[in-house]
């Protein structure tokens, strides 16, 4: 049964309070997007998946693979940062995952938050 525009705010209030003073990305970010999609009532494992592993290209330095914060492919990838960095960085890092992906693969929607910015 879908939720009520009543529940789901109410949710959102619910959820806005428990990650106020929410910093880290490390240790906070997964349990954030968890709890972010189930003020819909959508379980994470129906929406994406966590640290999604994308090929570099060749020549690209450091490690061979990167990995996506969250990536529902096709449709969505989030960047997730710690509170205060530059989203606008974040952005970027998203953008440059879009070649180690395949073309049906590209997300339609890019997300980058810093727990108080979207």
């Amino acid at each position: 049964m879908p939720l009520s525009w009543n529940e789901i705010k109410s949710r959102a209030l619910t959820f806005s309070r428990t990650w106020a003073d929410a910093a880290n990305e490390d240790a906070q970010a997964k349990p954030f997007w968890i709890d972010f999609f189930e003020i819909f009532g959508v379980t994470n494992k129906r929406v994406a998946t966590f640290d999604h592993a994308v090929t570099k290209l060749p020549g690209a330095k450091a490690h061979n693979h990167r990995f996506l914060d969250l990536f529902l492919p096709g449709m969505l990838l989030v960047e997730h940062k710690s509170r205060g960095k530059d989203l606008d960085r974040a952005f970027q890092q998203a953008l440059d995952y879009f070649p180690g992906l395949p073309e049906r693969d590209l997300p339609q929607i890019i997300i980058v938050c810093d727990f108080a910015r979207f």
